[in-house]
């Protein structure tokens, strides 16, 4: 059974700036993958414990889990996406 994504205002933006095929294999990645298992992601440590990665080539999705499915909290290239604090939920 499929889990319900759901996306911060802010990740759409963030995808927007990105390159379109980029975008688009970040998409199909969490239809394909998270939206079928969200246990497919890694759990993270630190500041962000809680929080799960998903990785796509050199971008990261970051998300939580919630009752219904995800929220994707953050995508952004792997050099990046960890440098501002992700508020949990």
């Amino acid at each position: 059974m499929a889990c319900r994504i759901e996306y911060k205002s802010s990740v759409l933006r963030e995808l927007k700036h990105l390159e379109r095929n980029i975008a688009k294999r970040i998409i199909d990645d969490l239809r394909d993958s998270l939206a079928m298992d969200p246990n497919c992601g890694e759990p993270l440590s630190g500041q962000f414990r809680g929080l799960y990665k998903l990785r796509v080539g050199d971008y990261r999705v970051i998300y939580s889990r919630t009752r219904d499915g995800v929220l994707i909290l953050r995508i952004g290239h792997r050099s990046v996406v960890y440098e501002s604090h992700i508020p949990h939920f």
